[in-house]
């Protein structure tokens, strides 16, 4: 914290005041919070908010990372469905 005794920065105010609302509340005031804010920002802005926010950010990653992360990924993807597959045919026998 600041030098000060009794001083703080904003930040480390807010930083304080989300502490102690984590320990009043609990992860399920944050998850509630969470879906009322999803809720008011879809019903605000539509569908096509979430395409164009989808979109750009596909597009950053695209830049970001080339095409090989998303062969990488896919293939990943790939042998987790294989895996999961294999699983559920073990588990029927």
């Amino acid at each position: 914290m600041a030098e000060e005794k009794g001083k703080m920065t904003v930040g480390e105010a807010g930083h304080k005041g989300g502490e102690t609302t984590s320990k009043k509340y609990g992860p399920e005031f944050y998850e509630e919070i969470g879906k009322k804010g999803g809720k008011t920002t879809s019903e605000k802005y539509g569908h096509e908010f979430y395409e164009e926010i989808g979109h750009k950010g596909g597009e950053t990653v695209s830049k970001k990372y080339g095409h090989e992360f998303y062969e990488e990924i896919g293939h990943k993807g790939g042998q987790k469905v294989r895996e999961l597959i294999e699983k559920g045919k073990e588990e029927m026998v």
